[in-house]
């Protein structure tokens, strides 16, 4: 713990260390703060002002911008509120993580998995799945309200301060945290919270819940917490009560944080969603993690949008989005027993790019040319252009099945589930 002590803003200040920052939020890229610098502008900046930056820093004369308030709607039709700092701040609070995130690493615990290095998603699936076939199989699914909009400042720092000693650290984070919000041209102060969107909000989110970790290891409690998301696995439904009462308690009083009674909840794995994970027993009995029916339901929806005749977009740009939305999906639910998903999703959606091509023909005479040139007689083609049957029934009848093959859809850029998952599973 002695490092920790003897931390000061000039590791901080470094200029390797603010170099690395830098190029680091250039290539994460992102959205322009309220100064409507780009990230391709940031570099320069830097090497044009660098002195001046740290000059004010360590005068604590810094003053970050306010962040710019971003509303973006989650599955429940509520809004995650984001704001993004500028560039130059996203780049300062790249260079306090950087310092600060090994020395916390050392701390943090072991059943925490989100935002920190060589940790992830899957090893937290993994991790609850040890815990549900163990016999833990009540469990507690604790959820934070607005986690990181009510961040309360003067608990967070003082936390923050039991590590970090240095005043001009700890004087830079809090600026940070009031730095203030502005919603179109309101200006709003920050009092309480810190705003997702920038880089340092995930180390404080971690610092903070770290407690919480820190509280369920000295009551012996099996646990798997995902930033604000926390899962805590018990033996019977009784003690999981009693669990539940007392963890929602430390909370709020020790913590200062809201737990949303609402959505919070004692269950089975069977009725539990952690990161987009439903949870249900194979033939052998132990628990298996599979892509929970809300998310599969949100990327069937992204798969409908994306093949909406409606969309006026040329099938290359289509076909790409396709592939990009395909391959996402795929490796993060990676899953050796959903082949016949994978069919069923090909199918679907090549019958609607049948539609959209159909559409993209639009005249008459477009479309009996279109069917010529792949191979329809002329008598056939001018029957089926003059056609009075709805796209529905034109994409799945034999004239665009002899067509516009499977094998013509994947030559021109469709990348199917099923060949996905030939790659990950049998070749």
């Amino acid at each position: 713990m002695k490092e920790n002590r003897t931390l000061t803003i000039e590791q901080i200040l470094d200029d390797t260390n603010l170099d690395l920052a830098c190029q680091k939020v250039i290539r994460a890229k992102g959205a322009n703060g309220v100064d409507k610098m780009s990230t391709m502008d940031l570099n320069n900046y830097l090497n044009e002002n660098r002195e001046e930056i740290k000059t004010s820093i360590r005068n604590r004369k810094y003053k970050p911008q306010p962040v710019r308030r971003v509303e973006i709607p989650k599955d429940d039709g509520s809004m995650r509120l984001l704001g993004i700092p500028t560039v130059i701040d996203r780049m300062i609070q790249q260079a306090i993580v950087q310092v600060l995130s090994p020395i916390y690493e050392e701390q943090f615990s072991e059943f925490s998995f989100g935002f920190r290095p060589k940790r992830n998603a899957h090893m937290a699936i993994d991790y609850a799945l040890e815990c549900m076939n163990q016999g833990k199989d009540w469990v507690v699914d604790i959820d934070l309200e607005k986690f990181f909009d009510k961040v309360n400042h003067d608990k967070l720092m003082q936390i923050v301060s039991e590590t970090i000693k240095d005043g001009d650290v700890i004087s830079l984070i809090r600026q940070f945290l009031v730095s203030g919000i502005q919603i179109d041209d309101e200006f709003k102060e920050s009092v309480i919270g810190t705003p997702q969107g920038g880089n340092l909000s995930p180390l404080l989110g971690n610092i903070i819940l770290d407690k919480l970790d820190k509280e369920l290891e000295s009551r012996g409690l099996s646990f798997v917490r995902y930033a604000d998301d926390c899962l805590i696995f018990v033996g019977s439904e009784k003690a999981a009560d009693r669990v539940r009462n007392n963890v929602k308690r430390f909370i709020e009083e020790e913590l200062k944080l809201k737990v949303n009674v609402t959505k919070s909840q004692v269950a089975r794995p069977e009725q539990i969603k952690f990161l987009g994970f439903g949870f249900s027993k194979g033939n052998d009995y132990l628990y298996k993690a599979r892509p929970h029916k809300i998310s599969i339901a949100k990327f069937k929806a992204k798969v409908k949008r994306l093949t909406s005749r409606r969309w006026s977009v040329n099938m290359t740009v289509r076909l790409a989005k396709l592939r990009y939305l395909f391959r996402g999906w795929f490796n993060y639910f990676k899953n050796d027993k959903m082949k016949t998903f994978d069919k069923a999703i090909d199918r679907n959606t090549r019958f609607r790019l049948r539609m959209c091509i159909w559409k993209q023909w639009k005249t008459n005479k477009a479309r009996q040319k279109a069917l010529i040139k792949l191979g329809i007689s002329k008598s056939k083609a001018w029957e089926w252009a003059n056609t009075r049957k709805g796209y529905a029934r034109v994409a799945s009848s034999f004239i665009m099945t002899r067509t516009v093959t499977n094998a013509t859809l994947e030559k021109r850029g469709f990348l199917t589930m099923e060949n996905l998952y030939l790659q990950a599973f049998i070749y």
